[in-house]
């Protein structure tokens, strides 16, 4: 399969993974609206075409909470990414690294927080929920800086798992979850021997870390759907930024009041999510809901956005609609699946090389020149 757009990966993945992971990185809730709504509704965003504006000296590089990048990306916290390649956060780590971008590494990622930082010789992101048991988020937190990372993203979205249909009807989950995947497993030979035979272990090495015993993937899903915790409050955040030494991104936000909360709170960045459509389904589209956000909290913090977001022109869109940057979530997922780290990288020159011609075309040599302007 040839692959030569961004677009052509999530087929290539398709193509490669059982149906129960195909399905987990490609679902959303209920109906699955919001998550359509993300690309239906970044599409619609238009761009001014200018011309005669020498264009000739392109720049993306960008600097987000003093950290200079190559491109005003990364790579979104997806729980699972070592069940898509063997190893796969550890494959992904080294592409984020040679892209000079930052990788965001999930909670429950299958590979543990110090594999991946010892992959690529420098530190990670580290993501966290919200959950139950303190004594895990506080291990987190203190393995996490221990390994050098100064940025902490909070999932704040997930007071209780959204309704995901297409879990239960794959074999993610409900009845005979084991034998549904083991079934589909055999139907994919490539990936049973990459990842079923030769990616072990197959458990969640930060959890693991904590538990002191393997955790696998119906562990996993118990595990979580006990310590998700709808009691959260701000307030009960506070432990958190006053333990953490480093910058607070606080990610899930689609309300303009939320968003005040977070400067009230002294986030350092908010990120405008819902999740990939996979929460509250008939959420606003983040594109939609990114520019009355940005309105309300001005420069009191570093705004960042995901969903939806396939190609180098989708950045500059969600850019000149005032995001700082922007996170990939199932465009590089997609990629790993397929070709695990050279896909990776392959998916983020596309990315590089769509947001080069985009913004030669919107007249702009430079990602800070990128903004409302830009929009017809």
């Amino acid at each position: 399969m040839i692959l030569s757009s961004p677009l052509d990966y999530r087929e290539a993945a398709r193509r490669r993974l059982p149906r129960f992971l195909f399905d987990y990185v490609d679902g959303g809730a209920f109906g699955e609206e919001t998550m359509a709504a993300n690309r239906a509704d970044l599409s619609a965003i238009r761009l001014r075409q200018r011309v005669l504006r020498d264009v000739s000296a392109p720049s993306l590089e960008t600097s987000l909470f003093g950290e200079r990048m190559a491109m005003p990306v990364l790579l979104a916290p997806i729980g699972l990414g070592g069940m898509m390649r063997r190893r796969g956060e550890v494959q992904v780590a080294r592409a984020a690294c040679r892209a000079d971008i930052p990788y965001i590494l999930s909670t429950v990622s299958v590979c543990s927080a110090a594999e991946v930082t010892q992959s690529c010789g420098r530190p990670v992101w580290f993501q966290l929920y919200v959950l139950k048991d303190r004594g895990f988020m506080r291990h987190a937190l203190e393995r996490a800086q221990a390994l050098g990372a100064t940025k902490l993203v909070f999932t704040v979205d997930m007071p209780v798992p959204g309704a995901r249909y297409r879990d239960a009807h794959s074999g993610m989950s409900g009845p005979h979850a084991p034998l549904r995947r083991m079934m589909q497993a055999v139907g994919r030979p490539g990936w049973a021997w990459d990842v079923g035979l030769r990616g072990r272990p197959h458990d969640l090495g930060n959890i693991t870390d904590y538990r002191g015993q393997p955790t696998s993937l119906t562990d996993y899903i118990g595990w979580l759907g006990a310590n998700f915790d709808p009691a959260i409050t701000w307030r009960d955040l506070e432990w958190i930024r006053d333990f953490w030494k480093g910058e607070m991104i606080v990610k899930g936000l689609l309300d303009p009041d939320d968003a005040r909360d977070a400067v009230r709170f002294g986030a350092d960045g908010i990120i405008v999510s819902n999740h990939g459509g996979r929460q509250l389904d008939g959420a606003l589209s983040t594109a939609r809901a990114l520019p009355a956000i940005v309105d309300a909290v001005g420069d009191a913090l570093t705004v960042l956005v995901d969903g939806g977001i396939r190609t180098g022109l989708d950045v500059v869109r969600m850019l000149a609609l005032g995001a700082r940057g922007v996170l990939l979530g199932r465009a590089y997922i997609y990629a790993l699946a397929a070709r695990g780290e050279q896909g990776v990288t392959h998916l983020l020159n596309l990315i590089a090389q769509g947001m080069t011609v985009s913004m030669a075309l919107n007249g702009v040599r430079s990602v800070g020149e990128i903004d409302r302007s830009s929009l017809t």
